[in-house]
């Protein structure tokens, strides 16, 4: 591990009791005076479900204090911290993913005799730009003409058709995966109604480019509800959209279920514009003699995460996931096998008995994790280690959202959130600099599970849900700051 978790974690914790410890005495001071206890505080945010949390001195690994440590409940994107560790242990922060184009076949005057190969890398930051890059590059090289077709190699990942099969088929945030993936496996959907009647669009649009796609396709049709309907048909992407949900114009971004065949159409427009006129696709292994003739490398891993941990990208989380199982050994044909290997992972490494994860992202609600273990897991990665470094400041606020710059508690870490479910996990530093790991994870499931399908992307109370949950963690590691200096 060499200093990406730097003091792994051995079975030496101490078992915490089930209860809140409670200290002796408490501290004087201006902001630190009438701090309330635990369950007043849970209590007082009215959350219904469950709430548990752990909090350890993030140098020595004591517990502090806990509530329900050893409840395992569904982190949501927090498990992305997991992610992280996991990535940068197996793959290294300086890990690039690489998207190649090999010629299958001599190039001999611009003219290549044989198919032109896109050979996915697993990359999940893929671009429109990025691909354009590649086509004029691929023009800049000489090249004219293909002989044969387009072919496509997308088995550095497996592919999965999407990330959790209980999301409503329109969020974007719930694409698929490939070894070859585009735009996070979205497409843009934009409509305007002029004189009463609507047109639509679907490309796949970048900061300067709108390539049209015919992959996907869109239908107005005369109805209120539902929303959207989905159906892959004959190799298309097949959507309606109800007309009375329009407006006057908008856009958004649909996931895309056939990736490679989106990418493929998207270079194809691409290389046409560079002169290059490819027939295809086709599938299959990449030619063992090929010559690469234009390659695409990725920002290094840590970079990529840094992100991940800021934007919380579900294809980057499952993406690197799924890349770290690989490169461990591991050949899943599934998420929830490549899951499967982190969490015997975190269990060999971290020490964490009872914890287990459906995917890397944290969108699938039946993975469930323990505060004790992610707190120790925190410890474990260091007080000063990368996965501190790569997650981001979380703004404190007061009783009415209002930002507190100059709030004397520093904190960085991950959030999560689904519906009824609210988590935050990582690393809060006291104004006389003693550094905490800790772990909250707020979850009311009996809620979270009445939610029929048309609920499910804004359901009724689910953002007051959430904001009384954050409203909590806030003060829960304000309470420690004050109480544990």
């Amino acid at each position: 591990m060499s200093g990406v978790l730097a003091g792994l974690a051995q079975p030496g914790f101490a078992m915490p009791p089930e209860t809140s410890l409670r200290p002796l005495v408490r501290p004087s001071g201006l902001w630190q005076r009438a701090i309330p206890s635990p369950s007043e505080l849970i209590t007082q945010a009215g959350l219904g479900g469950r709430v548990g949390y752990a909090v350890a001195d993030a140098r020595t690994g004591e517990m502090l204090e806990v509530e329900r440590p050893l409840y395992g409940m569904p982190p949501a994107s927090v498990a992305k911290a997991i992610t992280c560790a996991y990535g940068l242990d197996r793959l290294g922060p300086g890990y690039r993913f690489q998207t190649r184009l090999v010629a299958g076949g001599p190039v001999t005057n611009g003219r290549l005799e044989g198919d032109l190969w896109l050979v996915g890398g697993g990359d999940p930051l893929l671009g429109t730009d990025q691909l354009s890059a590649m086509a004029i590059a691929l023009r800049e090289a000489g090249l004219r003409e293909v002989t044969g077709r387009l072919m496509l190699a997308t088995g550095a990942l497996p592919y999965v058709r999407e990330i959790d099969p209980e999301q409503p088929d329109h969020v974007g945030y719930n694409p698929a995966i490939s070894g070859l993936n585009l735009n996070f496996n979205r497409v843009h959907f934009e409509w305007a109604r002029e004189q009463g009647e609507y047109t639509v669009r679907m490309d796949a649009r970048s900061e300067t480019l709108r390539p049209a796609v015919s992959l996907a396709r869109m239908r107005v049709a005369d109805r209120d509800v539902p929303v959207y309907t989905y159906e892959q048909r004959e190799g298309r992407e097949n959507w309606t959209v109800a007309r009375g949900a329009l407006g006057n114009g908008g856009s958004r971004w649909l996931p895309v279920r056939q990736p490679h065949l989106y990418a493929a159409e998207v270079f194809q427009t691409l290389a046409r514009s560079n002169g290059i006129v490819l027939d295809g696709p086709g599938e299959g292994p990449p030619p063992e003699s090929g010559s690469v003739l234009v390659e695409h490398v990725s920002e290094p891993l840590q970079d990529i995460l840094r992100g991940m941990m800021r934007w919380s990208t579900n294809i980057t989380a499952e993406a690197v996931g799924l890349s770290a199982s690989i490169a461990g050994g591991a050949a899943p044909g599934s998420l929830s096998a490549s899951a499967d290997e982190m969490s015997a992972w975190m269990r060999s490494r971290l020490a964490a008995r009872n914890s287990s994860f459906v995917d890397h992202s944290g969108l699938g609600e039946a993975s469930r994790v323990r505060p004790q273990d992610m707190t120790q897991a925190l410890v474990a990665a260091g007080a000063d280690g990368m996965l501190r470094r790569l997650m981001r400041a979380i703004p404190m606020r007061d009783a009415e959202g209002n930002l507190q710059p100059d709030h004397p508690v520093e904190v960085v870490a991950k959030t999560g959130t689904l519906n009824f479910v609210s988590s935050l996990a990582g690393y809060a530093r006291a104004p006389t600099g003693r550094d905490f790991a800790f772990a909250v994870f707020c979850a009311d499931l009996d809620r979270r599970g009445a939610l029929n399908p048309a609920q499910m992307e804004r359901p009724e109370g689910g953002r007051d849900y959430t904001r009384r949950a954050k409203r909590l963690q806030q003060q829960l590691v304000e309470r420690w700051a004050a109480l544990y200096t």
